[in-house]
């Protein structure tokens, strides 16, 4: 057979075409970017202590690279460390190593911990310690001599092998060492070691005012009730102090802080002398923040360094930090000004300046330059669609951007500052990483990952720009249909959450934000997200516009989207639908509810239904109590209106929620019952606020199914 000299550019042309029409699986639309589509990284990054170089692990070992030549060597395998290990131990997969030095670190395996160290020839692997199996919410020492843990409610310290009972509360309700407060407020956990290890603060919270809640196991036969502690909005709240134990006297000292027992102790942070801690101080109502200074030692009152008020809510969520080698100068982050912003203080002088300004808002700190008096910081200064790294002189102010490229960044800074590892994406770009020198500002690149979804049959994405009723700009984004004909009407899926602490909406990869998204797009829906006021990252103007009025604000935002969906000719009317979880899942009940002549199909997932049954921190800081504010609790509660529903709406639960109760939807179950109306209903046994794992393609497959036949048709 003969074939034209031409024959192979067709045959090219024709395998480059159905390699893009290749549609993504379910499986691949919810868990692929973690794993078969997952874009390729740089595992487990940290700098050497000089900054000269820089580690990341492998499968099977850890990788050394210099810097600035990029030359690459295997630091410790697997091979090696086992090589050391008894038979017994031998590991089977290359632990999580954390680095002393390039000769010398530590890893954990179980309940034991090995020194690991390089004496030329080989590794060297050393037993070291070994905590207890139940030892949880572990804390090292910084000299690396010992650890702090909790067991159940107590505290323990394990000091060169030395285990010593720090609390003994017989009382399980008595909680010690642990994260408060439900975890608001920046708390993550519950034990701070002084920077000169003599001292050990700790929280200790007080549970017994309130209710046990019920979270049953039903994985087991009679069912196993684990009863929790939930403080609901009105409701009495736990008891927070902070204790201070003293490892040389082995005695406890309760610092002296005044107050409602009700109040928030938060933004915990030891002055670097180790003589003094600071412990913002938020009462009940969350509108009135003091930071004040206490003695470790008598653990009386010194000082109040600042207090902030807010006729709305004042929400703290970070510590101190320090400058380098100061015990004077540190700088807190707040919203004061309407953005979070970056504020130097002196301990004896108060306020000595605003460090960054602007409406736009510092996101993280990244570290300090001490040689050059440079800090460095991520903020939303371009664009609240991204994120870039800046460093600024705080003796002059004077900024300067460091990174290159549109789209979400995120930096780790060598301790001494002269180095930055930048990761970033945008819609065009999976992943790149840089190494950036910050005197120089040289950038090299040490990444470019290639597109995983480069063979796949992709939406065009259209990002958005649209009004609030108020002129505030709304940011969101409209996927189309992989076969899009202008020609043709299409259903429509609006995705959203539009509450606080979130942010839908970015310039990072993929474009559209959720490969689910495009799986629906290839299915042939368009799909529509968008970020209301209420929701992340655009200032306090923008998140307290909800204010004693959850749910209202963001209806109207949402409401715009809508309006604009309905303005266009291929966008079809009455196939609607809406889709969200948690914030997003009551969103979508109360506008099935509250506009039942709007949507054709709703599913929402462990939605709250009725905020008097949300905890108390969340819920007061954005509504105020239910004593105080008796309309919004009314106006936002569901159950009474669950008569209005005329579409069809799926809900979702976690059986074992202990964020969003599960008791939420059962309640709304009964007042359907009640009223005559027929709604659909799942439950996901074993899985708590969020199906995560293989469950999750379950998950989405029963929402897409659930479109398919009451949306598509």
């Amino acid at each position: 057979m003969k074939f034209s000299k031409y024959a192979h550019l067709f045959l090219f042309a024709g395998s480059f075409f159905l390699a893009q029409q290749q549609k993504f699986s379910i499986a691949e639309s919810v868990n692929g970017l973690r794993s078969n589509l997952a874009v390729k990284n740089i595992s487990q990054f940290s700098w050497s202590d000089d900054g000269k170089a820089f580690y990341q692990s492998t499968k099977n070992a850890y990788l050394v690279t210099e810097v600035p030549t990029l030359k690459q060597d295997t630091l410790v395998s697997l091979y090696q460390l086992n090589k050391n290990i008894s038979s017994e131990n031998k590991l089977k997969m290359f632990p999580r190593i954390t680095f002393i030095n390039k000769s010398k670190g530590y890893f954990a395996q179980n309940s034991q911990y090995y020194w690991i160290e390089n004496t030329g020839k080989e590794w060297k692997v050393k037993e070291w310690m070994t905590l207890d199996k139940d030892a949880e919410n572990t804390q090292m020492f910084s000299d690396n001599q010992g650890f702090v843990y909790t067991i159940k409610n107590n505290l323990f310290l394990n000091r060169n092998g030395k285990v010593v009972a720090i609390t003994n509360d017989e009382n399980k309700d008595i909680i010690n060492g642990q994260a408060v407060h439900q975890r608001e407020f920046g708390i993550s956990n519950g034990i701070f070691i002084s920077p000169d290890n003599s001292k050990i603060a700790f929280y200790r919270m007080d549970q017994t005012m309130i209710p046990d809640y019920p979270i049953i196991d039903w994985s087991v036969t009679p069912a196993v009730n684990k009863n929790i502690k939930y403080p609901m909005a009105g409701t009495p709240s736990h008891h927070v102090t902070l204790g201070v134990y003293d490892v040389k006297t082995n005695k406890t000292t309760f610092l002296n802080i005044e107050g409602d027992p009700e109040q928030y102790l938060t933004a915990i942070t030891w002055n670097p002398d180790s003589k003094s801690v600071f412990i913002g101080v938020l009462n009940r109502d969350q509108n009135d923040l003091k930071m004040n200074q206490y003695s470790a030692s008598s653990g009386e009152f010194m000082k109040k360094m600042f207090e902030e008020k807010s006729d709305k809510y004042v929400e703290p969520q970070q510590q101190l930090l320090f400058f380098p080698n100061s015990t004077t100068d540190f700088i807190w982050q707040s919203q004061r000004t309407g953005f979070n912003h970056l504020f130097h203080y002196n301990t004896e002088k108060g306020l000595v300046a605003q460090l960054t300004k602007g409406d736009w808002l510092v996101t993280d700190i990244l570290g300090f330059n001490e040689k050059r008096k440079e800090i460095f910081y991520v903020s939303t200064q371009e664009s609240p669609l991204e994120r870039h790294l800046y460093k600024l002189d705080y003796t002059n102010f004077k900024t300067q951007r460091l990174d290159e490229g549109a789209g979400m960044h995120s930096g780790i800074l060598s301790k001494d500052g002269t180095q930055l590892y930048d990761s970033y994406s945008n819609a065009t770009t999976p992943r790149s990483i840089n190494l950036i020198n910050t005197n120089t500002a040289k950038v090299k690149n040490i990444l470019t990952s290639e597109n995983t979804l480069k063979n796949y049959q992709r939406p065009e994405i259209k990002n958005l720009t649209l009004k609030a009723d108020d002129g505030t700009p709304l940011y969101g984004k409209i996927i189309l249909p992989t076969d899009f004909d202008a020609n043709k009407k299409y259903p429509v899926i609006v995705y959203l959450y539009n509450g606080p602490h979130a942010q839908l909406v970015t310039d990072s990869f993929p474009a559209s934000g959720n490969l689910w998204y495009e799986f629906m797009a290839q299915k042939g829906y368009i799909v529509f997200t968008m970020d209301g006021r209420g929701s992340s990252n655009r200032g306090l103007k923008f998140e307290q516009a909800i204010f004693r009025n959850v749910g209202e604000t963001e209806m109207k935002d949402q409401l715009q989207g809508v309006a604009y969906l309905k303005s266009l000719p291929y966008v079809d009317a009455d196939r609607l639908g809406i889709h969200g979880w948690s914030y997003g899942g009551f969103m979508t009940t109360s506008f099935m509810l509250k506009h039942p002549d709007l949507f054709k199909v709703g599913v929402a997932g462990g939605p709250v239904i009725d905020w008097t049954l949300y905890e108390i921190m969340y819920t007061e800081r954005y509504m105020d109590s239910p004593q105080d504010n008796p309309e919004g609790y009314k106006q936002a509660n569901l159950l009474d209106k669950v008569q209005n529903l005329k579409g069809k709406l799926l809900m979702i639960h976690g059986a074992q929620d202990n964020v969003v109760l599960w008791q939420h939807s059962i309640k709304f179950l009964k007042a359907a019952v009640d009223n005559g109306v027929q709604l659909d209903y799942f439950v996901y046994p074993g899985h708590e606020h969020n199906v995560q794992g293989k469950d999750r393609v379950h998950l989405m497959q029963k929402v897409t199914d659930y479109f398919d036949e009451y949306l598509k048709k």
